[in-house]
C-alpha cells in the first residue's frame, strides 16, 4: 500500500510539473536541437550542405547570411542561406577545401515567429575529407505504394527522397505517369525532399498506372539515382472528395490575454495547397480594419504574422475562408471565423539615455567635415580627434572652445584645454553606451518591416529591428504622442533618397526617436530627417539636407550646406 501511495504521489507531482511547464513554454526561447555535420565531426564530404534544426518554427527573414555563416580560419565561405519548416540550410557556392577545419555559426539574432531570439549563439566545427559526395540519392517511399490497389481517381503521385534534390532535375521528363502506352498529362513540382506529379485530369477507374522517376533526377551535388524507379498501382472507382478540416488554431477561439506580437496559426487535418493560403483566404481584422501581415505555410500549418504589434485590450477576428484547399482541390466545408482578445497592457519602452552626449547636436570621434555654408543650432564635439579634423566651419578659437558664424553654439575638440577634453571623453563613452543600449533592446515589436523599405509607411511607437539596410525612397511619417518612444535597430545602412521627408505627427518628438545604425547613415540632397542618430560607421548629409535631431557618430559626420537643429 505504501508503494502504491508513493507512485500515486509521484504521478500527481508529474502532472503538476507538466501543467506548470506548459505555461512557461510559451515564453521559452527557441534552441538549436541538431546540426549537420555535428560538432567535431570528421571526414565531411567537400560538397556538404550545412543544416541546422531548430526546436520550433523560426522567422525565415532572421535566417540569413548574417545570422548563419561558415568560415575556415578567417576566411568567410560564400554561399546561400535558405529556410523551410524548422530547418536552416547553408549551401556553399563552391566545393569546400579538402582536409580543412570549418566553423559554422548561428547567432542569437535568429528569432522565432514571435520575435524571441535564440537562447544562445550556436558555434560548431567539422573537418572535411579529401573525397567529394559521391553517394547516390535514394527513394525512401512513394505514394501510392508499389502494387497498391483502390487508389483515388484524383490522387497526386509523390516520391520521398533521402536528401534534398536539385529542383531543376525534377521535371516532366524525369517524373512521368502512364497507363499502358499512354502518357498522362500533368505538372511536376518538388519541395525539399519530396517530388509531386499532379495529373491534369482525374485518372481512369479500375486502371493500372505506372510511375517512373529516371536517373535524370539528381541531388544537389549532381549525383543521380542509381537506377530508374518504376512502380505501379491500380485505381479504384471514386475520387477524394473529403473536405479538409481545421484541427486547431492559435490563439484559440475566445482566448484572452493574447500577446500583442502573437502570430496567428491554423493547423489542418491534411496537407494543403500552399498557394491557396494567402491574403484572400486568410486574414485578421480589428473591427472593420484589415491587419496587414505576411503569410507562410509549412507541413499542415498556415501562419499569419502581423506587420505591426497588435493593440492592447482589443478584440481581433481571424478568418480562413473556403478559398483554402487541399492538394487535390477540396475546399474547407465552410469559413472558419474566430476571435481573441489581446493582453491588457501595452508594451512601453523607455527612451535611450544619452548621458552627456545629449549636450551636442553633432558628436563624432574621427572628423567633422563641412562644405560651406551650413546652418547649425547646437554644440559640436570631436574626440579623440583634434580641432584640425573639423573642417569647413572657419573656427574662431577661444579658451576651451571655438565658435563659427555657421553655428549657434560652441565647438569642442579633444586637444582643447581641460575640462573640455575630459568632458568630451565622457560624452563619447556615453554615446557608445547609448548605442549599445539601443542595439541590445530585446523582443522587437516590428521585425523586418517592409523588408527594409519603409517608404510611404506611418510608424507608430515601438521597437523595430532589421538585419539589413533600411531605405526611405519616399516620404515617411512617425505618428504618436509626446511621450511615445521609437527605437530603430538597423544592422546595415540607413539610406534616405533625395527630396524625401520624414515628418512627425500627433505630438511625436524627435528627442524620443532613436536610430541605431550599424552601417552608414546617408541622407539625400534636400531631404529632411528627424531623431537621434547613433551610428557605428558614419553619418553623411548630402547637399541641402535638413535635420532635426542629434548626429552621434563613432567615426565621422559629413555636412554639405545643411540645416541642423537640435531637438
Amino acid at each position: 500500500m505504501r508503494i502504491k501511495s508513493l507512485l500515486s504521489t509521484i504521478a500527481i507531482a508529474l502532472v503538476v510539473l507538466t501543467l506548470g511547464c506548459s505555461k512557461e513554454d510559451e515564453n521559452l526561447s527557441p534552441t538549436v536541437i541538431s546540426t549537420s555535420p555535428t560538432n567535431n565531426e570528421l571526414d565531411i564530404v567537400l560538397d556538404k550542405i550545412i543544416t541546422v534544426e531548430f526546436s520550433e518554427a523560426m522567422d525565415s527573414v532572421s535566417i540569413n547570411d548574417e545570422t548563419f555563416t561558415l568560415k575556415y580560419g578567417a576566411t568567410v565561405v560564400a554561399g546561400t542561406v535558405s529556410y523551410s519548416g524548422t530547418t536552416a540550410t547553408f549551401t556553399p557556392t563552391s566545393a569546400l577545401v579538402a582536409a580543412t577545419k570549418y566553423t559554422a555559426v548561428i547567432t542569437n539574432d535568429a528569432k522565432d515567429a514571435l520575435g524571441k531570439m535564440l537562447e544562445d549563439s550556436t558555434i560548431w566545427s567539422f573537418t572535411t575529407s579529401d573525397v567529394s559526395d559521391k553517394q547516390f540519392p535514394t527513394v525512401l517511399t512513394t505514394s501510392p505504394d508499389n502494387n497498391e490497389l483502390d487508389i483515388l481517381l484524383n490522387k497526386i503521385i509523390t516520391v520521398k527522397f533521402n536528401e534534398a534534390m536539385d529542383s531543376v532535375s525534377i521535371n516532366a521528363e524525369t517524373f512521368t505517369l502512364m497507363y499502358g502506352e499512354t502518357a498522362v498529362a500533368g505538372t511536376v513540382s518538388d519541395s525539399d525532399t519530396t517530388a509531386f506529379f499532379t495529373p491534369s485530369t482525374i485518372l481512369k477507374a479500375s486502371t493500372v498506372y505506372t510511375a517512373t522517376l529516371t536517373t535524370g533526377a539528381t541531388d544537389l551535388a549532381g549525383n543521380a539515382l542509381a537506377g530508374n524507379k518504376v512502380w505501379s498501382f491500380t485505381t479504384g472507382t471514386v475520387s477524394d472528395v473529403l473536405a479538409p478540416t481545421i484541427t486547431s488554431t492559435t490563439p484559440s477561439s475566445n482566448e484572452t490575454d493574447v500577446a500583442q506580437n502573437k502570430a496567428i496559426t491554423v493547423t489542418f487535418s491534411e496537407a494543403m495547397n500552399s498557394s491557396s493560403i494567402n491574403d484572400v483566404s486568410f486574414g485578421l481584422k480589428q473591427g472593420g480594419t484589415v491587419v496587414s501581415g505576411a503569410f507562410s505555410y509549412s507541413a499542415t500549418t498556415a501562419t499569419f504574422t502581423p506587420s505591426t504589434i497588435l493593440k492592447a485590450s482589443t478584440v481581433y477576428t481571424a478568418t480562413l475562408t473556403t478559398g483554402a484547399t487541399d492538394l487535390v482541390g477540396n475546399a474547407l466545408a465552410s469559413n472558419k471565423v474566430w476571435s481573441f482578445t489581446t493582453e491588457s497592457e501595452s508594451k512601453v519602452i523607455s527612451a535611450v539615455n544619452l548621458g552627456s552626449a545629449a549636450n551636442y547636436v553633432i558628436l563624432a570621434k574621427t572628423a567633422i567635415n563641412n562644405n560651406p555654408t551650413s546652418d547649425i543650432t547646437g554644440n559640436l564635439g570631436l574626440s579623440p580627434a583634434a580641432t584640425s579634423y573639423i573642417t569647413g566651419l572657419s573656427l574662431t578659437d577661444f579658451t576651451g572652445y571655438a565658435t563659427s558664424s555657421q553655428i549657434t553654439g560652441k565647438v569642442y575638440a579633444a586637444d582643447m584645454v581641460t575640462p573640455t577634453s575630459i568632458n568630451l571623453t565622457t560624452a563619447v563613452e556615453n554615446m557608445i553606451t547609448a548605442y549599445n543600449d539601443a542595439a541590445g533592446r530585446p523582443t522587437p515589436d516590428f521585425l523586418e518591416l517592409g523588408t527594409g523599405n519603409i517608404g510611404g509607411k506611418t510608424l507608430t511607437s515601438g521597437l523595430y529591428k532589421w538585419t539589413s539596410t533600411v531605405t526611405l525612397p519616399s516620404d515617411v511619417t512617425i505618428s504618436g504622442s509626446a511621450d511615445d518612444v521609437w527605437i530603430f535597430q538597423i544592422s546595415g545602412d540607413l539610406t534616405m533618397s533625395s527630396a524625401v521627408n520624414l515628418t512627425l505627427e500627433g505630438g511625436a518628438q524627435a528627442k524620443n526617436i532613436f536610430w541605431q545604425v550599424s552601417g552608414e547613415a546617408i541622407f539625400g540632397a534636400t531631404s529632411h530627417f528627424e531623431g537621434i542618430i547613433l551610428s557605428m560607421t558614419g553619418i553623411t548629409f548630402q547637399t541641402g539636407a535638413s535635420f532635426n535631431g542629434r548626429a552621434l557618430a563613432q567615426t565621422a559626420v559629413i555636412l554639405d550646406s545643411n540645416t541642423i537643429v537640435q531637438p
